[in-house]
């Protein structure tokens, strides 16, 4: 039941910043995995198929693809800087443990992208360190928080944010 639980929040993102199939963009690319050798995991690929993989359930699914964007992920109440698109999300869990790896774009720069999440994050009680144009700390909470960022050209970026393990 608890994996159902975990599970639904995941097939509920079908439905949020659905792209209509215009254009060649990719949707975003969602998984979730959990548990130890008995677990589960989730996967909603960029074209919108979903696999699915629970103790004693597994489904091949098709769904529209999903783009997710800068109002779709909140980091303590922090949004992606405006114009941001969500690439690829993984969230991993076993009894207590894991983490959260967030990778996006950005129509600016690196260090826009720095300063955008160390003055909000900081606020939010994170204890944020910058080197270079990536930040390092915890959050509130005392989880690793690392934010890595490069130059994707024309004043553009691509980051990856990972919380925890």
């Amino acid at each position: 039941m608890r994996t159902l639980l975990i599970l639904a929040p995941a097939l509920l993102l079908a439905g949020c910043g659905s792209n209509d199939g215009a254009g060649g963009d990719d949707g975003t690319q969602i998984s979730i995995k959990g548990g130890d050798g008995n677990g589960f995991s989730a996967n909603l690929g960029k074209d919108g198929k979903v696999a699915v993989d629970l103790p004693g359930f597994k489904a091949n699914i098709d769904l529209p693809k999903v783009q997710l964007d800068a109002s779709d992920f909140t980091l303590n109440g922090v949004n992606l800087p405006e114009g941001s698109r969500i690439t690829n999300m993984d969230v991993s869990g076993n009894n207590g443990t894991g983490g959260v790896k967030v990778n996006f774009t950005s129509p600016v720069g690196t260090a826009a992208v720095r300063d955008w999440f160390q003055g909000r994050l900081s606020s939010n009680g994170f204890t944020l360190k910058a080197d270079g144009n990536d930040l390092t700390g915890t959050t509130n909470e005392g989880k690793a928080f690392r934010l890595t960022t490069t130059d994707a050209g024309a004043g553009k970026s691509e980051s990856v944010i990972t919380v925890g393990g």
